[in-house]
């Protein structure tokens, strides 16, 4: 019997409009509610600190943060997933070769600069967790480290080893706020997301914004219990929630070097339902992987696709990958455009090139709830394009205004709603579904990628 909640408290100035869609009125009401999800399992402390250096590839002053993510006692149960990308970054190879470690003490997370083909790049890392490790009392080996930031660039190693001290000094149980906050680059604002299960928890944080496509992302993700489950379980149970999580989004279609998915376990707490607890995880990774989205750079619209009767598994994640990474039907969505034949277009252009055997005379689109194309033939009227107007202006995330002096206003710091432009497509031939959620396309996104470095 599945017994895990999600915490429910809610202040007044935020509200739960369905069972499952927040609203926040501003940023205050957001934090609020970011308050009542972030208290930290038993057994963990978190610690900030930040610094200013110059990198030496572009010498101009830069503000780095640390984050520590650390164990009152190191524990055998931990797993992670990395980045499929031909060229993982240093941590990530890292990250691998501290799989077959027999315990885990710590995360070290720097934000600004991934450490990615940087040269000396691996020893940079080792030379972090080893500095982390003695002021923790702990191996090297028993320290995992994490980037995120430019390509590249390497790491300001000395400054970092100066700045480590403060960090350890921050340790704080409590909250895990402060490292939801520490671990960001581009995002608009921290994300948290916990589950309850038995008298234990899961509490998980993500970084990430744009270079986002399945297989991860250019994200972060760190998800900590205090329910004792068994190491071999716990990475099976990752394996499987990061499927129909954090591997069925996308943003840009780009797979960064760097995407990190870790779970750890203090132990500190009896399990009492396996089955639960992986239901909890993974309630927790999609969750966040929502919300990866929510905060993808210049997104205005979160769409979500679901197909419906494929063939199989492999064809209806594709499609709704292929959906929400059209460049044009994206465009249509940011402008609140019902130029549903860029969507048809779309789910043609896939289906002829990956499945060009599928039989598309049963297809049925539909787009909030309204159908729009079936028996082969669109379903189109005045009355429905209103409608389908209306869809995407509820699900706007927030208004874009005129650019003033070519430059665009930034957008909001907190996530007005959890709406999104909801998609449904019936292939009719077969029992297989997937949903994925991307973003619309918009000036915001090209601008934001266009200054990264600047």
């Amino acid at each position: 019997m599945k017994n895990f909640l999600p915490t429910t408290a809610r202040p007044a100035h935020f509200s739960h409009v369905s069972s499952n869609v927040l609203t926040f009125a501003d940023r205050a009401a957001h934090r609020a509610w970011l308050a009542t999800q972030a208290a930290l399992p038993a057994g963990f402390r978190v610690g900030t600190a930040r610094f200013d250096f110059t990198p030496a590839e572009a010498p101009k002053p830069a503000r780095m943060t640390l984050t520590l993510l650390a164990l009152d006692q190191p524990t055998p149960e931990f797993a992670a997933v990395f980045t499929k990308n031909a060229f993982p970054g240093a941590p990530v190879i890292v990250g691998r070769q501290r799989l077959g470690e027999p315990t885990l003490g710590a995360i070290i997370v720097n934000n600004k600069i991934s450490n990615v083909c940087a040269p000396g790049g691996v020893a940079a890392a080792e030379r972090v967790c080893a500095a982390t490790a003695r002021l923790l009392g702990l191996a090297p080996t028993q320290v995992l480290p994490s980037s995120t930031g430019v390509i590249g660039w390497g790491l300001p190693v000395g400054t970092m080893i100066a700045a480590l001290p403060s960090a350890v000094a921050a340790l704080a149980g409590g909250s895990i706020l402060p490292a939801a906050e520490g671990i960001v680059t581009t995002d608009l604002y921290p994300k948290i997301r916990r589950a309850d299960v038995g008298a234990g928890s899961i509490v998980g944080i993500a970084k990430g914004a744009g270079m986002i496509e399945p297989n991860l992302a250019t994200m972060l993700v760190y998800l900590l219990t205090d329910l004792a489950v068994p190491r071999t379980a716990l990475r099976a149970m990752l394996t499987r929630a990061v499927g129909p999580s954090f591997n069925s989004i996308s943003i840009d279609s780009d797979t960064s070097t760097s995407d990190t998915v870790v779970v750890v376990s203090s132990g500190a707490v009896p399990c009492p339902d396996l089955v639960a607890f992986e239901a909890a995880l993974t309630q927790v990774c999609r969750e966040l992987a929502g919300d990866v989205v929510r905060n993808g750079e210049g997104v205005r619209h979160v769409i979500r696709v679901q197909v419906t009767g494929a063939a199989d598994a492999a064809l209806a994640s594709a499609l709704g990958k292929a959906i929400v990474n059209a460049p044009l039907f994206k465009c249509a969505v940011a402008g609140n455009d019902p130029n549903v034949g860029r969507l048809v277009q779309a789910i043609g252009k896939h289906v002829g090139a990956h499945a060009p055997g599928t039989d598309l005379s049963r297809l049925r689109v539909r787009m909030g709830g309204i159908e729009i194309f079936a028996g082969g033939v669109f379903q189109l009227n005045p009355d429905k394009e209103t409608a389908l107007v209306a869809h995407l202006r509820n699900a706007e995330l927030y208004a874009s205004a005129p650019p003033k002096d070519g430059v665009f206003a930034p957008a909001i710091d907190y996530p007005p709603h959890e709406r999104c432009v909801e998609l449904a497509v019936d292939l009719g031939g077969g029992n297989a579904a997937a949903t994925v959620l991307g973003g619309d396309l918009t000036h915001e996104y090209v601008s934001e990628n266009a200054d990264y470095r600047s």
